[in-house]
């Protein structure tokens, strides 16, 4: 039998690591940020870095961002549901 859980689970795997939006500059780097926080950090806190970047980036979309900055919101959710 098919476990969708588990096929979704593998496609949604580090997509948020893996994608970037606005550049490749993070792509480009032996050690990516998200890994050294994600090994540095505990895991509560991990995810609070990773709710505090959702907050800014919502709260500054209409002023300077606009999509880009809606699109790094979903990089950050993607993220932070890889962790739940």
């Amino acid at each position: 039998m098919i476990d969708l859980r588990e096929m979704a689970e593998e496609f949604h795997a580090d997509f948020a690591r893996n994608h970037q939006v606005g550049g490749d500059h993070y792509l480009n780097l032996a050690i990516q940020p998200w890994d050294a926080m994600e090994s540095w950090l505990t895991e509560e806190e991990f995810k609070g870095f990773l709710k505090g970047n959702i907050i800014k980036y919502i709260a500054r979309c209409d002023n300077k961002g606009g999509r880009i900055d809606i699109e790094k919101i979903r990089q950050y959710v993607d993220k932070l549901l890889e962790l739940y």
